[in-house]
């Protein structure tokens, strides 16, 4: 089983010293870089917008995996795409036109991805998957950092997995939340994690990324 891809999640990250996490984190090796965007309605907390996104895109050249944790996403789509975005993310339960959406966000030539939260079954997606790069399942409920992972979660992962089979879509599965060395296992099937406050808090970060690296494999 090839090893999920880790974007680590910059809404733990040191934001009075930002350049130099975001460069410790690309020499460790991360493949992409998680930017959680919080507006306080859709979600509890508010986090960063698009001038911390813009200075983030200078100083990075990995993938910026941008979620969008707000209501009405789709009156900030062009915004966050000249920002620096490399994938759009928004919420299923945040717009009544899903598709609607996905079609503006191609206009800017970004990918395109859904979260859901972690009440929301994977299955009202059967009708859009194929059309999407990137479906993020959220291990806990949005708006913090450092939460629980939702037991459940797993579960419904592997029937997004079995349908994205189905239906032969080729769209990469997220998981978004309470990943640590301890979880990781029960999302190995996932093929990107996002990874918070387990990686950016850890006293030794390479220590934990070569763990998460292993974590995926099965026991003997």
């Amino acid at each position: 089983m090839k090893a999920p891809l880790i974007f680590p999640s910059l809404l733990s990250a040191d934001f009075g010293r930002l350049a130099e996490e975001i460069n410790t984190l690309e020499n460790l090796g991360v493949e992409g870089l998680h930017c959680d965007i919080m507006d306080g309605v859709f979600v509890p907390n508010i986090s960063f917008g698009l001038p911390v996104l813009e200075a983030i895109r200078r100083y990075s050249t990995k993938p910026l995996d941008v979620h969008l944790m707000i209501q009405h996403p789709e009156r900030y789509i062009e915004a966050f795409a000249r920002a620096g975005a490399d994938i759009l993310t928004f919420h299923w339960e945040a717009t009544p036109h899903a598709d609607r959406l996905v079609q503006q966000i191609r206009i800017f030539g970004k990918k395109v991805g859904i979260a859901l939260n972690p009440a929301t079954p994977v299955e009202v997606l059967r009708e859009i998957l194929p059309e999407l790069d990137l479906v993020c399942l959220m291990g806990v409920n949005p708006g913090f950092g450092g939460q629980t992972f939702i037991p459940y979660v797993a579960h419904k992962l592997q029937r997004l997995v079995e349908l994205r089979s189905f239906l032969g879509a080729h769209t990469f599965i997220e998981v978004d939340g309470g990943i640590s060395q301890d979880t990781a296992p029960l999302v190995a099937s996932a093929d990107i994690w996002v990874v918070g406050s387990s990686l950016l808090n850890a006293p030794e970060r390479s220590a934990v990324l070569q763990s998460l690296r292993k974590a995926h494999l099965p026991t003997t």
